[in-house]
């Protein structure tokens, strides 16, 4: 069980950013009223982020009027996590050595 929760604490990031994928894609952004935006659950009307997650579900399900009609930088933020999800994909799969190397001042004399 300590393996599991190692593993989990050090992968964190690349498991919140597939399950956000992996929610955003099974979500229904027609019946979703509930907002996760801080600025709009204080009262401002307007976010410059709003729209995101919409438009990446849009854009998940290759709907691509939609997509740009929610937020027109949706398809460079998903780019960007996908990017970001593969370079912490690639450093889960590499192996690490952690072995400790020691530099010696003498120069061999």
């Amino acid at each position: 069980m300590k393996r599991v929760l190692l593993f989990i604490w050090a992968n964190f990031e690349l498991i919140f950013w597939v399950s956000a994928l992996i929610y955003l894609f099974a979500v229904n952004p027609e019946t979703t009223h509930y907002t996760l935006c801080p600025l709009k659950n204080m009262g401002f009307e307007h976010c410059p982020g709003c729209g995101m997650g919409h438009s990446l579900h849009y854009l998940m399900k290759l709907q691509i009027k939609e997509s740009l009609t929610q937020h027109p930088l949706g398809i460079f933020a998903l780019v960007v996590i996908l990017s970001r999800i593969s370079k912490l994909f690639k450093n889960l799969i590499k192996p690490t050595n952690y072995d400790i190397k020691t530099y010696s001042t003498d120069s061999g004399r």
